[in-house]
């Protein structure tokens, strides 16, 4: 974890100092790809590792109220990005922003990075002497020998759940500004939309406490598969007039996101045993972010391009049905919850 956030830092303090295609040509894409690469491999070793820690060290009873939290610092840090976006539209104008303010966010994400660096270094570790010091531990070999299935089935509802999670906190800005409403006011609606997010993951962390995991997954894949098309494609089109129904429309769909988001890091770690599971939890969220999640805005940019914009969300409701598949092989009274409760 303390690896991660230094090439977090790192990497943000990179791009800041990035040389444009004016100063040196084709370099400076290159660049940027050796950056964001850098980048992307800094988030994807964190996330498994939060994951992993987060359910080690929660009380039990209150797993899901613990892990929520991994959330709330995502969404809380996607917030906090929309605000500074509005920050920087409201006080220049697009050629300021073209000539050197997009570098100040990445400043600012950097000395942020820096800050939490201070308190990862106070955290104390989990896992084990014992596990640790398993030839096995943290090996390929292990988790894909022992626990293929676990990985394919988190694989599963983690693609339909970060496709869903990117659709409605990144693609969605794009989609409310194609509508016809202002870049600005977009950047409001999403300000607003995100704080709401980011504040009920608590409430359905300790939802899914009280109901299970299992149940929370299988309400959020079948609600969420019945609610995107209607609201998305007929509903925010016929009041794109009103940011403040669109808004509502928004969170209320973030609202049927927290079922899986809320617990999303738990139901990982939980797949598998503490020898694997930063690597399993962390592998497979790669997987499954790199090739649906993270891939959403090029696919819906693809759709639109030929001339079926709403399909992409028909592409989504097919992922959130296989993610309800998927949440139904989770056992019905895990051992999570016989000892919690």
């Amino acid at each position: 974890m303390v690896i991660s956030i230094c090439l977090m830092a790192l990497s943000s303090f990179l791009f800041a100092m990035l040389p444009t295609y004016g100063q040196v040509g084709m370099v400076a894409p290159f660049l940027l790809l050796l950056v964001r690469l850098l980048q992307g491999l800094s988030v994807g070793g964190e996330y498994g590792a939060v994951a992993t820690y987060m359910s080690e060290i929660a009380l039990k009873g209150h797993r899901g109220f613990y892990a929520s939290f991994q959330y709330v610092t995502l969404s809380g840090g996607q917030l906090l990005a929309s605000l500074l976006g509005v920050i920087l539209l409201f006080l220049m104008n697009e050629q300021q922003l073209e000539n050197g303010g997009w570098r100040i966010p990445f400043v600012v994400g950097g000395i942020t990075a820096l800050l939490s660096l201070l308190a990862r270094s106070r955290l104390v570790e989990t896992l084990s002497n014992e596990d640790s010091h398993r030839k096995e531990s943290g090996t390929l070999k292990a988790l894909f020998r022992d626990h293929w299935q676990s990985f394919l089935l988190v694989v599963g509802y983690t693609s339909a759940g970060s496709l869903s999670f990117y659709v409605l906190t990144v693609y969605s800005k794009t989609y409310l500004t194609s509508l016809g409403i202002a870049a600005k006011t977009v950047g409001y609606m999403m300000t607003i939309a995100l704080f709401v997010y980011m504040s009920a993951q608590p409430v359905f962390g300790a939802i899914a406490d009280r109901i299970g995991r299992r149940a929370a997954m299988l309400i959020f894949s079948a609600s969420l598969a019945i609610c995107i098309y209607p609201v998305m494609v007929i509903a925010m089109p016929a009041f794109s007039a009103s940011p403040v129904i669109v808004t509502l429309m928004l969170i209320f769909l973030m609202l049927l996101l927290s079922f899986y988001t809320s617990i999303s890091g738990l139901i990982k770690a939980e797949m598998f045993p503490p020898h694997v599971r930063a690597l399993g939890v962390g592998f497979s969220y790669a997987v499954a972010n790199a090739i649906f999640g993270g891939s959403a805005p090029a696919v819906a940019l693809q759709f639109k391009e030929v001339g079926h914009e709403y399909t992409f969300f028909i592409y989504v409701i097919v992922m959130l049905i296989i993610c309800f598949f998927c949440s139904w092989k989770l056992p019905k009274e895990p051992e999570y919850l016989q000892h919690d409760h």
